[in-house]
């Protein structure tokens, strides 16, 4: 690399003291998100600054944002989580060095470049740990492995799955899960499906209503899901199995009243299965669906239209044993003043409550769950108890 100069590294590491105490809660964290922070490739990034149990983010690496606060980028509202310039910035300006490096860009290529090898190998001669979403696995990497060995740090490839001989394939014990299953689809990917459900999970489990989040992607099980797998890593014929196996678990750990699936990709779009793995291994009884109304075309693909979302209800609902109880919409390109209107046109043209999970009061999303499983109101449920 033209790594860190070992002398300048040196000083800078004998100046700005040992890494963190063992008894902080949880891991600090730098977020590396060059170019691509509050943007779809950035996905990783924005959910771990808006969510995350697992690790303490302490800072933001985007140089083209250096100076703004994260929760003001992506939110409009202040976090103290800043963005700021590179590596080394990000190092200096805490009293220790952070536990952790986390690659937070979500490249449709799924392959780290060669600029961002760099900065993989200069966080790990800082002596971070290093956390991957990428389809390439790091500790795979013959470099970036001696590196990491030597620096006596791990490398976390979160989308390897587990042993072939260890998945399973699936058996429908999943119709022995007496919770309420929910899946939240969408019409594209990279569109909120994950941030929803999140907000989903929090409001029903605020108003008692216990509730379980599974998630099905690697900034899901970068946030810290107890229950999730990465599942576009795994072979396709495990896919339902395994997504069976993290929802029995669920219900067997926490016997919640609602285990809410994060969804990925959309179940028309041609470039994505999992989808149908879902909707096939979780057997929902509902599904939320998530839409981008100014989104032209779909993510990476400029010459595929986004479908309409009448269009992928009619389709989920032909698929699956399932029905759709509500829209949540993605704002990206719209002003405030547009969403009330666009509710209003969706609401019309399906008949169905919507809603948008970030800007709007969450009582309007536990409201539509709420309609379409009253016995899961706590004074109703507080009456058959």
């Amino acid at each position: 690399m033209d790594p860190i100069n070992e002398e300048i590294l040196k000083t800078r590491l004998s100046t700005m003291g040992p890494q963190a105490p063992p008894d902080v809660a949880a891991p600090t964290a730098v977020v590396y998100c060059e170019g691509n922070f509050g943007q779809i490739d950035g996905k990783t990034a924005n959910g771990l600054v808006r969510h995350s149990r697992a690790y303490r983010i302490v800072s933001v690496i985007d140089g083209k944002l250096e100076g703004c606060d994260s929760g003001q980028v992506l939110d409009n509202a202040r976090n103290g989580i800043p963005v700021v310039e590179d590596l080394e910035a990000a190092v200096v300006r805490e009293a220790f060095i952070p536990d952790t490096f986390i690659y937070g860009v979500a490249p449709s290529a799924g392959k780290l470049s060669s600029a961002d090898r760099e900065i993989v190998l200069d966080a790990i001669a800082y002596g971070m740990n290093i956390v991957s979403g990428l389809h390439e696995y790091l500790g795979d990497d013959p470099e970036i492995s001696a590196a990491a060995e030597a620096a006596k740090v791990t490398i976390r490839d979160i989308r390897r799955p587990r042993r072939a001989k260890d998945m399973r394939l699936f058996d429908g014990s999943v119709s022995k899960v007496k919770a309420i299953r929910i899946a939240v689809m969408g019409t594209d990917c990279a569109i909120g499906k994950r941030t929803t459900a999140t907000v989903l999970t929090k409001a029903l489990n605020a108003i008692g209503i216990r509730t379980v989040l599974v998630g099905t992607g690697q900034t899901g099980v970068m946030q810290g899901a107890k229950y999730g797998i990465a599942m576009d890593a795994v072979p396709p014929q495990f896919c339902c199995g395994e997504l069976e196996r993290m929802i029995v678990a669920a219900w067997q750990g926490e016997e919640p009243d609602v285990i809410v699936i994060e969804g990925q990709g959309a179940l028309s779009h041609p470039a994505f299965c999992t989808s149908a793995f879902i909707l096939r291994g979780s057997q929902p009884h509902a599904v939320i669906l998530q839409h981008a109304p100014k989104r032209v075309h779909r993510c990476d693909f400029p010459d595929m239209p986004m479908p309409a979302p009448e269009d992928e209800i009619t389709l989920i609902e032909a698929f699956a044993a399932t029905r759709v109880i509500g829209i949540t919409i993605n704002h990206e390109g719209m002003a405030d003043t547009d969403l009330d209107p666009e509710i209003k046109r969706l609401s019309r043209d399906t008949g169905m409550l919507v809603t948008d999970a970030l800007t709007r009061p969450v009582a309007y999303l536990t409201d539509m769950v709420l309609a379409a499983f009253p016995q899961l109101r706590p004074a109703t449920r507080a009456v058959a108890e």
